[in-house]
C-alpha cells in the first residue's frame, strides 16, 4: 500500500498511483508554505489517510491552498512590466513581447546555475505557449479538448517567470517574485483573465484552480474592487 502527493495532476493521473493527493502549492513546496508545521501536518495527515482507503487508484485534492505570505517588500524586477491588463486587446503581440523581454534573464539565470532550469513539462516553447494562450484570450475560448497542454503551458510559463525574475542583482524570496508575477505582469493578468472564464464554465470550473491559486485570484478581486466603478 502506497501513496504520494502531487503538484502536477495531469502527470499523476496518466500514472495511476494506488493513491495520490493533490496539492495546489507552487512547484517544489508539496507541504505547502515553509515553516507552517500545522499546516504541513494537515497536508501529510490527508496524505496517509488515503491509506484507509480500500479502492484506487485514487487521486484526490487537498481542499486547502497554502497560507498566504505577508509580504513587506518586493524587490524591484529587472524588467519594467508595464500595468497588467486584463481586457487587453491584442493578447498574443503583449504576451509574447512581455516574454522576449525577459529571455536574457532566463539565459542570465541558466548561466548563473550551469544550464539547469525546470522549464521543459510542455513541448512547446515558452514563447509558442504564450503566443498560444494570446489567441485563446483574444477569440474568447476555453480550451475544452486541451487541457492537459493548457496546464502543462501554464506550468512552463510561471517556471519561466520566475527563474528570469530571480536572476535579477538583488536579494529576493521566491514568494515576493511570486506576488510579482501575479500583481505587475501580462503574463500573470492574462491567465487570471483565463482563470475567470473556466470558473463561469458549467463543465469545467474545477479546472480554474488548478492554473491559478486562490490568494492570486482573492488579491486581484481586491486590487479591482480599489478602483473607480468607471475604470473597471
Amino acid at each position: 500500500m502506497t501513496t504520494g502527493i502531487s503538484l502536477v495532476r495531469e502527470n499523476t493521473a496518466s500514472m495511476q498511483p494506488p493513491r495520490a493527493l493533490w496539492v495546489s502549492f507552487p512547484l517544489g513546496r508539496p507541504l505547502g508554505k515553509p515553516r507552517d508545521s500545522a499546516f504541513q501536518h494537515r497536508v501529510i495527515k490527508a496524505a496517509l489517510d488515503l491509506l484507509n482507503r480500500s479502492n484506487g487508484p485514487l487521486l484526490e485534492d487537498y481542499p486547502e491552498d497554502a497560507p498566504e505570505i505577508e509580504i513587506e517588500d518586493t524587490p524591484a524586477c529587472p524588467v519594467t512590466f508595464s500595468k497588467p491588463n486584463s481586457n487587453a486587446p491584442r493578447w498574443e503581440g503583449i504576451l509574447s513581447a512581455e516574454v522576449t523581454a525577459l529571455m536574457p534573464w532566463h539565459d542570465l539565470g541558466r548561466r548563473q546555475k550551469k544550464g539547469r532550469t525546470l522549464v521543459g513539462l510542455s513541448e512547446f516553447s515558452v514563447k509558442e505557449n504564450a503566443v498560444k494562450l494570446g489567441q485563446i484570450l483574444n477569440h474568447q475560448e476555453v480550451p475544452e479538448v486541451e487541457l492537459q497542454w493548457l496546464k502543462a503551458a501554464i506550468e512552463d510559463i510561471k517556471v519561466f517567470y520566475l527563474e528570469a525574475m530571480m536572476a535579477q542583482p538583488s536579494a529576493y524570496q521566491l514568494s515576493q517574485i511570486d506576488q510579482a508575477f501575479w500583481s505587475e505582469t501580462q503574463m500573470g493578468a492574462a491567465i487570471l483573465a483565463l482563470h475567470d472564464r473556466f470558473a463561469k464554465h458549467e463543465q469545467l470550473s474545477g479546472f480554474a484552480r488548478i492554473i491559478a491559486p486562490r490568494t492570486a485570484v482573492l488579491n486581484a478581486k481586491k486590487s479591482r474592487d480599489k478602483l473607480p466603478k468607471d475604470t473597471q
